[in-house]
């Protein structure tokens, strides 16, 4: 200290509220003693208004006393929103960082608002702005206000491509996630600017050239220009698109001794001479780390290894095994179940501890627990165990309501309006049981049902379960008859393998033909009365489709033998063949082909009315129910048919509105023949000829319920059949 320089002989501080002169004091570079240095006062300036708690500060010197002059800020008493609509307070609130009873700062203030800003811009709407208001209180306390201006959702105006040669902007503009405004799209947000969609759209992209041999492709920028009025944006986006690559020679090599190279060629399914196709690669990938998982190798590691020859545009791959040891199940960890018991997940497995790790059979473990229907989500992951050979299989399942009281309406061609209103529990118990009762009120059909199952019948692989039913069914339209069927029926089914599946069941019922008109066909009115039928019979199923929900892919095909004769007093046998084949021709198109033959004979006994096969309505569009077959012209009642012969092509594609409106057209042709009947007379007609059809819909998967409309043509008919040109089908639940 220079001779003759003054000493801060006392510090005063003003104007403190709430904050004590101590705390004041703490902050300080200078106290009593210290000589008056500018720097630390000017330090000590610094450091006050860098804590947040004060508005203003002055520090000046009188005499020999060095007075701090403070301005404490406010705390926030309230935090309040108005103006929003779109985004509630407690999304908000969420967002923002300030709280009441915190010291309120204008830099807090203007960092929230941003905050704000970026949630508004996050749904849509960037021409949202927000005023702070502060509405001062007693005792140095505010209210804060975001007075919210929400605006307009920001549309996507225009969506550009720069340097895309080989696709057109139309067909990138279908690939990636951001589409551009239009009136149809009010139930979506896909036409809103989004930045995150926006970098999705970069790896939309890339997947898309790469998917089509473009090895070198990239998006050099992607540029999204907000319009003058901020009620619209421009994207623009740069690629370049490189050469198309085609695939060259494939090869494998392992590096696990007791796996040959050889045998797993037949697991690429790639074809030299087509484009390059990553998404292919990365399938042919999981099929051989498959093959080889089968083989006991849980954690392979299959690297495909691509030497580039740019002169001649191809690629030649080579898929790499790598070291791994063969691995056994230590033992199977199940989480997330708290209703479902162990057992019932577990008698889904394919696996045991102790078994050799087997990669499909994890694989079919999974998808068996998904087709239970008794979770929402499903996760089976393979770890490694206490030692290199060993792998825990973990579990992780997200249960979901199995229980169901369901309320439905709806209007069809075939029954005309209906009611239903049923109960059900899929997982009665946790045990895996399945328990549904059904009623039905429709114009041409009533009915009520009851059934149980028991998929593991005794413990063992064996379903087990009863069904009691009463229906009446009105056939006044048709053949001048109402049906009225009470009775039940014990059924057994076992899988014999993944694909096969018999089904054996008895079935016991009392049939009544009623109400018949006066005027009816004499073969029918023959037949008015009870009769009671006792029926064992069995279904085989042979099922390769890729879901069982929703299949894309495979066929499926059953046979189906019923006789009719033990005890009652009727006596026949009857074999049906059903099958339906899927093919995907692109992720928008399925074509599914569906064929049935059936056949029914008499044991002593002439076949009666109700047991016979009858064609039309849903089972050949362009023909009324029961429109086509044996006919007795005199009375106009169709009289069904001993042999029956359908089928049906039909393409579902998309209409050009977006995917999430649910909306898919079809083509379809439908074609068969019904024939064959015991009885005969003058006024009947039998001519067995072959009917065809041809016909467009739409299938609406609407909020209120799956809607289908029909229109149809018949082609190939005869004068006395019964033809509909429009079907239409709709219901709901809730």
């Amino acid at each position: 200290m220079r001779p003759g320089t003054p000493v801060i002989e006392e510090i005063v501080v003003q104007g403190s509220q709430r904050i004590e002169t101590e705390t004041v004091l703490s902050y300080l570079s200078v106290k009593e003693g210290d000589p008056f240095d500018p720097s630390a006062i000017n330090q000590s300036l610094k450091t006050l208004f860098s804590t947040g708690l004060f508005a203003d500060v002055t520090m000046r010197q009188e005499g020999n006393a060095l007075v701090v002059r403070i301005v404490e800020n406010p705390i926030i008493n309230r935090i309040a929103f108005e103006g929003n609509k779109r985004i509630k307070d407690e999304a908000l609130d969420a967002e923002v960082q300030l709280r009441p009873r915190v010291v309120y700062t204008r830099t807090r203030v203007q960092s929230d608002v941003r905050r704000i800003l970026d949630v508004y811009r996050r749904s849509g709407r960037f021409a949202a702005t927000v005023e702070p208001k502060v509405i001062q209180l007693e005792q140095n306390r505010v209210d804060l206000v975001f007075e919210i201006s929400e605006g307009p959702v920001t549309d996507i105006e225009k969506i550009s491509f720069i340097g895309n040669k080989y696709f057109s902007d139309s067909d990138l503009r279908s690939v990636v996630a951001t589409k551009e405004s239009a009136w149809y799209r009010f139930l979506s947000s896909a036409d809103t600017y989004d930045p995150d969609r926006l970098t999705f759209d970069r790896e939309l992209l890339r997947r898309h050239y790469l998917a089509n041999g473009f090895v070198d492709f990239r998006v050099v920028s992607a540029v999204a220009e907000l319009s003058e009025d901020r009620e619209s944006f421009f994207i623009t986006i740069t690629v370049e698109e490189g050469e198309r690559f085609k695939f060259g020679t494939f090869n494998v090599v392992s590096q696990i001794v007791d796996v040959e190279a050889e045998p797993l060629k037949e697991f690429i399914e790639l074809e030299t001479g087509e484009y390059y196709d990553a998404d292919a690669v990365d399938d042919a990938i999981l099929r051989l780390t498959d093959a080889v998982g089968e083989q006991g190798y849980a954690f392979v590691d299959v690297r495909p290894l691509a030497e580039r020859d740019r002169e001649n545009l191809v690629i030649d791959l080579t898929f790499q095994i790598g070291e791994a040891p063969k691995v056994y199940v230590e033992r199977i960890d199940i989480r997330g179940n708290v209703r479902t018991l162990d057992r019932v997940i577990r008698r889904e497995f394919q696996l045991v501890e102790g078994d050799a790790f087997n990669s499909s059979r994890l694989r079919r473990s999974r998808d068996r627990l998904r087709a239970l229907g008794f979770f929402s989500n499903v996760d089976v992951n393979n770890v490694p165990g206490t030692t290199p050979d060993k792998t825990v299989i973990e579990v992780d399942v997200t249960e979901q309501s199995t229980g169901e009281i369901t309320l439905g309406a709806g209007f069809s061609s075939t029954t005309g309006a209906l009611g239903e209103i049923g109960i059900r529990e899929r997982n009665l118990l946790g045990k895996g049981q399945d328990l549904n009762l059904r009623l039905i009120v429709a114009q041409e059909e009533s009915g009520l049902d009851l059934s149980f199952t028991e998929p593991y019948f005794l413990d063992k692989e064996l379903s087990g379960g009863f069904d009691l039913f009463h229906r009446v069914r009105d056939n006044q339209d048709e053949s001048s008859f109402d049906l009225q069927e009470t009775g039940g029926a014990l059924r057994v089914g076992y899988d014999i393998n993944d694909d096969w599946r018999q089904g054996v069941f008895y079935r016991l019922s009392r049939q009544d033909i009623q109400d018949v008109d006066a005027n009816a066909s004499r073969i029918i009115r023959d037949q008015e009365g009870v009769s009671t039928r006792s029926i064992i019979g069995q279904t085989l199923t042979y099922d390769k489709r890729n879901s069982r929900v929703d299949p894309t892919d495979g066929f499926i095909v059953a046979l189906g033998t019923d006789f009719a004769g033990l005890g009652g007093d009727v006596t026949y046998g009857k074999t049906t063949l059903e099958g339906t084949l899927y093919h995907q021709f692109s992720d928008d198109i399925l074509a599914s082909i569906n064929g049935e033959v059936g056949y029914i004979v008499g044991i002593g006994d002439d076949v009666r009315i109700n047991d016979r096969f009858f064609l039309g309505g849903d089972s050949l569009r362009g023909f009324e129910n029961a429109g086509v077959g044996p006919r007795d012209l005199a009375t106009d009642d169709s009289l069904g048919g001993q042999q029956m012969a359908r089928g049906s092509v039909e393409v579902l594609f998309p209409v050009g509105l977006p995917e999430e409106f649910g909306i898919k057209g079809a083509v379809f042709s439908d074609f068969g023949t019904l024939t064959e009947i015991d009885d005969t007379g003058a006024s009947l007609v039998d001519t067995g000829s072959i009917r065809a059809s041809v016909g467009v819909g739409v299938n609406w998967v609407s909020p209120f319920g799956p809607i289908r409309v029909d229109f149809t043509q018949a082609l190939v008919k005869e004068d006395h059949d019964e033809t509909e040109f429009f079907r239409f089908s709709f219901g709901t639940r809730f």
